[in-house]
Formats: structure tokens, sequence, C-alpha cells
């Protein structure tokens, strides 16, 4: 294993991030919730707030309106490197996290799916445990927030459209993973993350 960042922060999707109907479907991160720890486990995260509250991902199985498909994205994790990518393209508001992954790395480098090796662990700065996130997969990019990172509406020209989605694929949006062997954890800031090497 060799270290490649740290948890920066940690946040649940309360609710869709997706507005309207289509055509007319619009992306806004308003509920995000930036919460104390992450309980991640096969059926997705739950947050825990400062006041002791559990909020459930709208990617769990348990949530009523779960947007989970068949387990493959109850989480997903981001990095810092890539929203500073997106940033200096797109501007400003787009704020580490704003693309909803439920743990956000700050890492120097940019990784794409190769670079970490199907596998990363994250080791509990509070207890020290270890647990294996598996079943790495590029969450793919969608119409709505490639939008909202260029700051229109509905309205991007084909080409414009194109290019902002080949531009947020590969990882740069963000990784779904799945918590190896049915093990359950407690993530949160400060919490240091590696990759697995395989070889």
């Amino acid at each position: 294993m060799f270290e490649i960042g740290q948890v920066k922060l940690v946040q649940v999707q309360r609710a869709s991030l997706k507005f309207g109907a289509r055509p007319n479907r619009y992306y806004d991160p308003s509920p995000l919730l930036v919460v104390e720890r992450l309980l991640a486990s096969a059926e997705g995260a739950v947050g825990l707030t400062a006041d002791g509250q559990t909020v459930a991902d709208v990617h769990h199985t348990g949530h009523p309106d779960s947007k989970n498909i068949k387990g493959v994205n109850g989480l997903s994790i981001g990095f810092t490197s890539h929203y500073s990518r997106m940033q200096a393209r797109y501007g400003g508001h787009v704020v580490d996290g704003c693309a909803g992954e439920n743990i956000i790395v700050e890492a120097e480098q940019s990784f794409g799916l190769d670079d970490l090796s199907g596998r990363l662990a994250i080791q509990s700065s509070a207890t020290g445990q270890v647990v294996h996130f598996t079943q790495l997969l590029v969450a793919a990019p969608c119409v709505e927030f490639s939008h909202f990172v260029n700051r229109e509406s509905s309205s991007l020209a084909a080409e414009q459209l194109k290019a902002t989605l080949q531009f947020l694929d590969d990882g740069i949006r963000g990784f779904y993973a799945t918590l190896a062997d049915a093990q359950q954890a407690v993530v949160q800031a400060g919490d240091k993350v590696f990759v697995v090497d395989n070889g």
C-alpha cells in the first residue's frame, strides 16, 4: 500500500441533485450535507452529524427514494486534485464535493482508474482500523452536471456539451466504490487513504 492523501470531508446526498423533468432537468447541489462522520457499508452511506443525527445518503439501499443501482453506486469517492482541474477550467463555483461524492480525498495528483488498481484502503485516524474499497468504477458525468459546471441551465451547444462530458469522464467527476468483504467503516476527515497495489 502507498499513501495518496487524506480524507478532507465526508458528506451525504439527502435527495437527488437533479431537479425537474426532461428536457428541462437541472443540477442543484443544495441537498448535499457535510457530516462529522460517514458510516459506510455494503448498503451505502449514512452520515452522522455533530449533534448525533443520522442521515441516509440517497444511494443507500434503505433510503425511501434510493438511487442505488444493483449495489454498484452505493459509495463514491472524489479527489481535490480533480476539483482543482475543474475549477481551473470552469470556475470557483465548482467547489470541492459539489459533484456529490461521499468521500473527498485531499490529494496532489490526479488519478485514472488504472492508477488506483481497482482498490483503495482507508485507515481510521481514530482507531487505526483499515478498510478496503474495491470494484472501483468511473462515475460517468451527466448532462445536468455538465450544464452546472458551465453555469448554463440547459442551452449548451452540442460540441461544448460533448467536450465537457469528455473532460469530466475518466474519474475526474469521481469513482464509485464498494466496501470489501461485508465490512463496515467509519470514515472522517483526517483519515489516511492508500492505493492497494494488487501486483
